[in-house]
C-alpha cells in the first residue's frame, strides 16, 4: 500500500542516476528551495532544504568507494547512520552486504529510503529511530555519510562511532570537510572529486575524503618534536 508520504515523494521528486555512482538511481528533488517550501507544513524536515531529497558528497563519495571495493561489505552486516536518501545503504546492499539497516529520525526520510531501495531492487531495512545514545548492536560494519555537519551532531556521532570500533566494529566515514569533523579520530582510505549542487554548498565539486576509525577508536598521537 502507497502510504502518503511516498506519495508525496512521487509527485515532487523524481528518479535519476546519482551524479557520481550512475549505477544508483533516487527519487531526488530538481531544486530545493521550493521543495522546502512544500515541507514547511505537514512534511517538515528539521534541517532545510530537505537532506533526504539530495545525494550529497559525503554520501556519494562512500556510496562510490562501496561499489568499487565491496570486500569492505560482501557478507555483512551493515548499519547506515543518518541515512538520508538511503543512497549508502542501496550501495552497500548493491555491493554484497549481508543485511542492511538504515536508520534516520525523519519519517519522511525513512519514506524516501524505501523508494529508492525499491528503485533499485534491493532490500533495507529502514529503522526510525535515534540510536546514537547505544551500543551498535549485531553489525560488523558502520556507515556514515557527510554526518559532522554540527558540532552536537558530530559530538553524538563520534562517541556512537568510538563505542562500535572498542567494540570491534568497523567504521567507514565519508566527509566532505565540513569543520566539526575529528579528523584525529580517522586514517585517511582515500579521496574523490564529488560533483554537486551549487544552490546547496556554492560550488559545484566538493573535496571528498572515505575515513577509516582508528583501532578502538583511538586518536592520533601527537607527533613529538
Amino acid at each position: 500500500m502507497t502510504t502518503e508520504r511516498e506519495a508525496f515523494i512521487r509527485s515532487h521528486l523524481r528518479v535519476a542516476p546519482v551524479a557520481f555512482v550512475p549505477e544508483i538511481s533516487l527519487y531526488q528533488a530538481e531544486e530545493p528551495i521550493g521543495l522546502w517550501e512544500l515541507t514547511e507544513g505537514e512534511y517538515r524536515s528539521d534541517q532545510p532544504p530537505p537532506f533526504w531529497a539530495f545525494a550529497w558528497a559525503g554520501g556519494q563519495a562512500l556510496a562510490r568507494y562501496l561499489i568499487d571495493h565491496p570486500a569492505d561489505v560482501v557478507g555483512r552486516a551493515v548499519l547506515d547512520l543518518a541515512s538520508g536518501s538511503g543512497l549508502t545503504a542501496v550501495a552497500a546492499r548493491r555491493a554484497g552486504a549481508r543485511t542492511v539497516r538504515a536508520v534516520e529520525i525523519e519519517p519522511l526520510a525513512g519514506a524516501a529510503i524505501g523508494l529508492n531501495a525499491a528503485a533499485n531492487n534491493v532490500a533495507v531495512e529502514v529503522a526510525i529511530e535515534d540510536v546514537l545514545d547505544r551500543d551498535p548492536g549485531d553489525v560488523e560494519i558502520v556507515l556514515a555519510g557527510d554526518v559532522f555537519y554540527s558540532k552536537t551532531m558530530a559530538e553524538r556521532m563520534l562517541t556512537f562511532m568510538r563505542r562500535a570500533a572498542r567494540a570491534g566494529v568497523d567504521v567507514l566515514v565519508g566527509d566532505p570537510g565540513r569543520a566539526y569533523f575529528p579528523a584525529e579520530y580517522f586514517a585517511r582510505v582515500t579521496q574523490y572529486e564529488i560533483p554537486v549542487r551549487y544552490e546547496l554548498e556554492s560550488t559545484r565539486v566538493k573535496s571528498t575524503t572515505i575515513w577509516r576509525i582508528r583501532p578502538r577508536g583511538a586518536a592520533m598521537r601527537p607527533s613529538a618534536r
